[in-house]
């Protein structure tokens, strides 16, 4: 960190050249987004109190087999992208770039959707069941720090990842001020060892945290489930991880993987996720394949190589994956409640799911055309600063 505030020295400004775009990682983001879709849609327990069963499935059997399906996908997706996130802000870092530029860019990011999202929430359903101490909190997204399961889920439910999310972006330059110091040869090393910190937060969380009383939602205590899964600083192992790995690829250390291989890593992630006990799904035992997948698309993409991620439609998709996913506690948790929880025979029930689906893409789609992109096009910079530069690349915030 220089004196100036800057996160890099000026010097190396007018010298370093810009990162290539990742596309790829651009349409990734939508399939993320679409793994937590399918864990909220067919949900045996809603987050909002009477935590009744989401899912529209009448059929239990298919009921439980599609919550099979579904249960770890959230998690993956999540897990995603916190690492997405430490991945492009540290491939896309500016040199001699002022901490408080950055912070402004990663304010008007994700404010002003949460806010938006808040605001119709409140109005809608959370006002009556949300205490007013929980409400404050989620409006500054601070409610993630509390352990009460009344207050770190509160008002719109998927909104505590960006009480995670802010806590990256305000350590961003601090922690990328030590990454970017790391010997080359010792980026692998590092690497490892956020791994090894994420066992250890599970480790601790097995043996430290109480487990009792049990959650609501989940098979853990609402502790546990905090501790493992919602409490921020627990996920900085994945933030960094993401950082560091784009050093990896932009050093040009990255073995070159073939798309079977990234394929067969991230089945066999999805198969050990579905076996290992519950703590490890939050990220140790898909963590290899969701690097192996961000790193490889985007050493692809900075080699000049072609994919259909880079296609017209999945930047479409990208782009509106932030309101996609922040929607998704209207649309499919308020809506499905609105609707009495009602459960449908299989064919109308997947038409019902394809309904919700179709109106959490508008939302997103409106969030990003008319909230997200505005907000970035006239306050991400100082207007001194020339409009026509793009943001690089987006933070990737769930």
């Amino acid at each position: 960190m220089t004196r100036t505030g800057a996160m890099l020295t000026p010097a190396a400004s007018a010298t370093a050249p810009r990162s290539p775009t990742l596309p790829s990682l651009t349409g990734l983001r939508f399939f993320a987004a679409l793994l937590v879709f399918g864990f909220h849609i067919t949900l045996s327990a809603s987050p909002i109190p009477p935590n009744d069963p989401i899912s529209p499935f009448a059929d239990p059997a298919v009921a439980a087999a599609t919550e099979r399906v579904f249960v770890t996908t959230g998690y993956i997706g999540v897990s995603f992208f916190f690492v997405l996130s430490g991945f492009l802000l540290a491939w896309a870092a500016r040199p001699g770039e002022k901490m408080s530029l950055f912070w402004r860019r990663r304010i008007v990011k994700i404010f002003p959707n949460h806010l938006v999202m808040w605001v119709l929430a409140m109005v809608l359903f959370a006002a009556a069941i949300t205490p007013v101490h929980a409400s404050v909190l989620n409006f500054f997204l601070l409610s993630a720090y509390s352990p009460d399961g009344a207050v770190n889920v509160a008002v719109n439910p998927p909104s505590w990842t960006l009480c995670i999310e802010l806590l990256f972006y305000m350590l961003f330059p601090l922690l990328f001020a030590g990454v970017r110091r790391i010997p080359v040869n010792r980026l692998w090393f590092w690497a490892a060892l956020m791994v090894v910190g994420m066992v250890l937060i599970q480790v601790v969380n097995l043996t430290l945290i109480p487990d009792t009383p049990k959650s609501a939602i989940t098979p853990v205590s609402s502790y546990q489930f905090w501790f493992g899964y919602i409490f921020p600083p627990s996920r900085l192992f994945e933030f960094v991880l993401g950082s560091i790995l784009a050093r990896v690829v932009l050093e040009n250390l990255w073995p070159a993987f073939r798309g079977w291989h990234v394929l067969l890593v991230c089945v066999a992630g999805y198969a050990l996720v579905n076996v290992v006990p519950f703590v490890w799904t939050f990220n140790v035992a898909t963590i290899v394949p969701i690097a192996v997948l961000i790193a490889t698309m985007a050493a692809n993409d900075a080699a000049g190589k072609k994919s259909f991620l880079q296609s017209r439609p999945m930047q479409w998709l990208g782009d509106t994956s932030f309101g996609f996913y922040l929607c998704q506690g209207v649309v499919i948790f308020w809506a499905r409640q609105a609707m009495g929880n009602a459960t449908f025979s299989t064919p109308v029930a997947v038409l019902v799911i394809a309904g919700f689906f179709g109106l959490t893409i508008l939302g997103g789609w409106a969030l990003y055309a008319l909230v997200e992109k505005p907000m970035m096009d006239r306050f991400a910079r100082p207007r001194r600063v020339a409009t026509a530069v793009a943001d690089p690349v987006s933070a990737g915030a769930v």
